[in-house]
């Protein structure tokens, strides 16, 4: 108790103790500097999270053509009737929107390219005394989807075999 007595006795009214003019600018440069590093950080959190939600969007876009191959079956999908050669073809395009946390949406188009691979490891081969008989029985597929982030072209692969 005799501490703070003892302070406030100290300080009047008459003091010419305080911050001086270069102590402010001082401590408002400080923080104008902070200001500018938070405004930086924020926006490579914000420039992070758009690159992670359109290869989110990406990966869900590739899980959807792959899931939907599988669905049909590998006789109902297109392969080269070589079969040491692969097959690729190009499928329309795919949008997806997102609610944006300031309001508004994101729209990021996608598109999907499907590459076949030839089916040499997926072929039986049944013999008898009178024939030899060859069924493929799966295929391996790739999904590439490609969508553009800042200009640049971005890209993921999955992969799986269609029985």
């Amino acid at each position: 108790m005799k501490i703070v007595k003892k302070f406030f006795s100290q300080q009047n009214c008459n003091s010419k103790a305080g911050f001086g003019i270069t102590e402010v600018l001082i401590a408002a440069a400080i923080l104008g500097f902070m200001c500018v590093a938070l405004n930086k950080l924020q926006s490579g959190n914000h420039e992070t999270f758009l690159r992670l939600r359109g290869r989110d969007g990406a990966v869900e876009v590739a899980q959807r053509v792959l899931d939907s191959l599988k669905s049909v079956g590998h006789e109902s999908i297109p392969s080269n009737s070589d079969p040491a050669a692969d097959t690729t073809f190009t499928l329309s395009d795919v949008e997806l929107q997102w609610e944006r946390g300031l309001g508004g949406t994101a729209t990021v188009k996608y598109t999907p390219k499907v590459t076949v691979f030839a089916s040499a490891e997926y072929k039986a081969d049944n013999k008898s005394s009178l024939q030899t008989i060859s069924h493929t029985y799966a295929k391996q597929v790739e999904v590439e989807v490609s969508w553009s982030f800042k200009g640049s072209s971005q890209s993921i692969t999955i992969s799986g075999v269609v029985r």
